[in-house]
C-alpha cells in the first residue's frame, strides 16, 4: 500500500504516516475517520444484532443506544487515562457477544405460565439480570471505542476533529446500512470489525487482543450459519416446520412468533377467521384488492381463492416475502394477478392514485398487539391512527370495503372501532374468533358507504379515543408513560451519573462545558423527532431511516464546513435564528405536507427538518471550536444525549410535536448555562 498522508498535528505541526501507519498514528485523519467509522458501525450493529436475541429489548427501543452514548461519552473522559480501554475492546465486545449468544430470550408461547424461552428449552434469564448485563457490557464496548476515538481526536483543532469524526459517522452509517440492503448476517458486520480492528491496532496487537477478535467473530460465524435463520433489513427471522403441520411454515422475528403459513385448506379448518371478511363482499366486488402487510402469503391466497381479480400485496419486509415465494403452498406471489410491492402500507397509500374495492390490513401490528413485547412505536402505527385509516378510506372505489383483523385487547378493539366509526360514520361489524392469552381474535369491516352487509353482529363497545399521526401509541391505554420506563431511565440516570462520576472524576471537570452538555440533550431530541418525521412522510423502511441518519450528519458537516470557513454572526443571532426555524417547524402542520406530491414534500419536509439541525450544529460548531479542551467537551456533550434519550419518552404523552417546545427550552438552557461564551470573537 503505497499511500501517503500529511497531517496537521494541532500540538506539534506536521506529520507524515505512511502506508498502513495512517491507521495507528493517532496524528493521522485516517485514523480519525476509521475509528469514528468503527465506533458507529458498532453502535449500530449491537442495537440491531441484541435486540434480535433478546427480546425484552423490544420493550425498550433506545436502551442499547443510551447505552452507547453513555459509553463514548465515559470514553472521551477517559481520553488522558492511563488504562487502555480500547486495546481491551475487543475482548469486551467478544465478552458482549458470548453472554448474549449464551442467555438469549425467546418468547415461544403466549399460553401458560412459561411465555419466555433461553438457550436449549432452559428457562432464561430475568430481564432484570439480563439488560443490566447487556447495559454495562455495552458501555465497556463503547467506551474502549470512544477513548481511541477521543486520543486521536485531541490531536486536532477542535472543528478539525470534529470534521473527520462526522465523515467516518457518515461512512459507518453507509456501510452497516449496505450490509443490511442486501442481507448479510452478523458474520459479515463481525468481519468488517475485525478488519478494522487489524488495522488500528496494527502489528503489535497483543496475543489476547488477537484472541477477542478471533473469539467474536467465529461466535457470529457459528450463530450466521443457522439452517432456520435469516437476517432481512429488519429482523433476525426463523422459519420452520412446525411438529404435525405438513405443508405449514412457522415465522418468528427476533424471536418473536410473527405469522405462520398454512394450505388454504388448513386456514378453512383452524383459521377460519381469514374468511369472515368475504361475507361481506361479493366476486363482483373484488376486482381490485389491497393487502397490507402481505407477510408469507396468507390473505393474497385467500383472496385469489375467492375471486380477487387483481391484488395489490404491500410487505415492508423482502425476506417474508421470500419465504412466501418458496414456500406457501398455493403460489400465491407467483400469480400474474398478483402485483408486489416491497414497502411501507402507509406510505404506499400515499403515493399510489388506485383505488381499491377491498382494503385489507392484514395482521400488520402482529408483532405488538399479539405479543405485547413492542415498544409503544411500531413500523405499523402510522397504518392505525385516524389519520392513516383516512388515506385508505380515500382509496377505496365507490361501494368498497375496508377491513383489518388482528388479536386485540378490549381497549385496542374500542379503540380501532372507534377510529372506524369516526372516520367512515358508520359502525363497523364486529365478528370474534379464538381468544389468545387475554386477546381476543377479532375482523372489524365497515363499508365506504352505508351499513356492512350481511353483518350479524355491529359493534357496541365503549368509545375510546384514536390515535393521532403526531402521537401514534395505539398501544398505550392512556396518555402516560408506563412504570417499567419510568423505572428503567430512572435507573440508567442514576448509573450514568455514579459511572461518570467514577471514571471522570468531579463534576466540577464539566462544569466549563454545562451548555454543550444541554446542546447534546437538545440534539438528540430533534434527530428523534426528525426519524419520526419523515417516517410518516415517506415510509418506516429502514433506508429512510438510513437515509435521516446521513441526512443529519450531511447537515452537521455542512454547519462544520461553514463554521471554519465563514465568519458567523455573534452566538446570540445564531440562537435567535435557531428558536426562529423550531417555530416554524412548530407551527407548520404535518398533514399539509402530506398532501403535496412525493418531490415537494420531500423538499419541504427537508427544509423543515434540517434548518434546525443546521442552525443548531452552527451554534455547537461555533462554541467548539474555543473549547479547552476538545475530549471533555465533547465528551459532556455526549453525555447529554443520555438525558435528550430519556426525555423522548414524554411524546408518550404530549405527542410528537411538543418536542419541538422542548428541544427550545434546553437550547434555552444551553444559552444561560454558556453566558459567558457568547461574547467571543468569531
Amino acid at each position: 500500500m503505497a499511500a501517503t498522508s500529511l497531517e496537521t498535528n494541532q500540538e506539534h505541526g506536521p506529520v507524515r504516516a505512511t502506508g498502513l501507519g495512517v491507521f495507528t498514528s493517532e496524528h493521522s485523519p485516517w485514523r480519525l475517520v476509521s475509528l469514528s467509522m468503527l465506533m458507529l458501525f458498532v453502535e449500530l450493529a449491537l442495537i440491531r444484532w441484541t435486540a434480535a436475541n433478546n427480546v425484552h429489548l423490544a420493550n425498550i427501543t433506545n436502551f442499547v443506544l443510551l447505552a452507547s452514548f453513555l459509553g463514548i461519552g465515559v470514553g472521551f473522559l477517559l481520553a488522558g487515562s492511563t488504562r487502555n480501554l480500547f486495546g481491551a475492546a475487543p475482548v469486551s465486545l467478544a465478552i458482549l457477544v458470548a453472554f448474549a449468544l449464551a442467555f438469549p430470550v425467546k418468547l415461544v408461547t403466549l399460553r401458560g405460565p412459561h411465555e419466555f424461552e433461553g438457550i436449549s428449552g432452559h428457562h432464561p434469564l430475568s430481564q432484570w439480570v439480563s439488560l443490566p448485563v447487556i447495559f454495562a457490557l455495552v458501555v465497556l464496548v463503547m467506551a474502549g471505542l470512544g477513548q481511541g476515538t477521543a486520543r486521536t481526536f485531541a490531536h486536532f483543532k477542535p472543528l478539525d476533529a470534529y470534521r473527520f469524526d462526522i465523515i467516518g459517522s457518515v461512512v459507518g452509517i453507509a456501510l452497516f446500512s449496505g450490509l443490511s440492503f442486501i442481507g448479510l448476517p452478523p458474520i459479515a458486520w463481525g468481519a468488517v470489525v475485525a478488519a478494522m480492528f487489524a488495522l488500528l491496532l496494527g502489528i503489535h496487537q497483543r496475543w489476547w487482543q488477537r484472541v477477542g477478535v478471533a473469539a467474536f467473530v467465529v461466535m457470529l460465524l457459528l450463530e450466521s450459519f443457522s439452517s432456520v435463520d435469516t437476517w432481512s433489513p429488519y429482523y433476525k427471522i426463523t422459519a420452520f416446520q412446525p411438529p404435525g403441520s405438513p405443508g405449514a411454515l412457522s415465522v418468528a422475528a427476533n424471536n418473536i412468533p410473527h405469522q405462520t403459513l398454512y394450505p388454504i385448506s388448513t386456514l378453512h379448518r383452524i383459521e377460519s377467521f381469514y374468511f369472515f371478511l368475504y361475507r361481506h363482499v361479493t366476486r363482483q366486488q373484488l376486482s381490485n384488492v389491497l393487502v397490507i402487510g402481505a407477510g408469507t402469503g396468507n390473505d393474497v391466497g385467500v383472496a385469489l381463492s375467492e375471486g380477487a381479480r387483481h391484488v395489490d400485496a404491500v410487505e415492508i419486509d423482502p425476506d417474508l416475502v421470500k419465504l412466501g415465494k418458496e414456500h406457501n403452498p398455493e403460489h400465491a406471489y407467483q400469480s400474474p394477478r398478483v402485483a408486489l410491492h416491497i414497502d411501507d402500507g402507509r406510505s404506499f397509500l400515499q403515493n399510489t392514485d388506485q383505488r381499491y374495492s377491498l382494503i385489507l390490513y392484514a395482521l400488520p401490528d402482529s408483532l405488538t398487539a399479539l405479543t405485547g413485547q413492542s415498544a409503544p412505536v411500531g413500523l405499523e402505527n402510522y397504518l392505525l391512527t385516524t389519520q392513516g385509516i383516512q388515506v385508505a378510506r380515500d382509496h377505496l372505489a365507490p361501494g368498497g370495503t375496508f377491513v383489518m383483523y388482528n388479536y386485540y385487547q378490549p381497549f385496542l378493539l374500542d379503540r380501532y372501532a372507534t377510529a372506524l366509526k369516526s372516520v367512515f360514520g358508520t359502525r363497523p361489524c364486529v365478528e370474534l374468533g379464538n381468544t389468545l392469552s387475554g386477546r381476543q381474535q377479532a375482523v372489524l369491516t365497515v363499508a365506504s358507504v352505508g351499513v356492512t352487509p350481511n353483518c350479524s353482529s355491529y359493534w357496541t363497545g365503549h368509545t375510546l379515543a384514536p390515535v393521532s399521526d403526531d402521537r401514534p401509541f395505539p398501544y398505550l391505554p392512556t396518555p402516560s408513560i408506563p412504570n417499567l420506563y419510568l423505572l428503567v431511565m430512572g435507573l440508567i440516570l442514576v448509573g450514568s451519573l455514579i459511572v461518570v462520576r467514577v471514571t471522570g472524576g468531579p463534576f466540577k471537570r464539566m462544569v466549563e462545558f454545562a451548555d454543550l452538555f444541554w446542546m447534546g440533550a437538545a440534539f438528540l431530541l430533534l434527530e428523534s423527532k426528525n426519524i419520526v418525521q419523515f417516517a410518516l412522510f415517506f415510509g418506516t423502511t429502514w433506508y429512510v431511516n438510513s437515509l435521516v441518519f446521513a441526512g443529519v450528519l450531511l447537515s452537521v458537516y455542512a454547519a462544520v464546513e461553514t463554521a471554519r470557513h465563514v465568519k458567523l454572526p455573534r452566538p446570540v443571532w445564531l440562537y435567535g435564528a435557531l428558536l426562529v426555524a423550531l417555530a416554524v417547524s412548530y407551527v407548520v402542520p404535518q398533514g399539509s405536507l402530506l398532501s403535496l406530491p412525493v418531490v415537494l414534500r420531500f423538499l419541504a419536509a427537508t427544509s423543515l427538518a434540517f434548518a434546525p439541525v443546521f442552525l443548531a450544529n452552527l451554534v455547537f460548531a461555533q462554541r467548539f471550536r474555543n473549547a479547552g479542551s476538545s475530549t471533555t467537551a465533547f465528551g459532556a456533550n455526549l453525555l447529554g444525549a443520555i438525558v435528550g434519550g430519556v426525555l423522548e419518552y414524554l411524546s408518550l404523552i404530549t405527542g410528537f410535536r411538543f418536542l419541538l417546545v422542548v428541544v427550545a427550552v434546553l437550547y434555552g438552557l444551553a444559552f444561560v448555562f454558556g453566558r459567558r461564551h457568547l461574547a467571543v470573537d468569531t
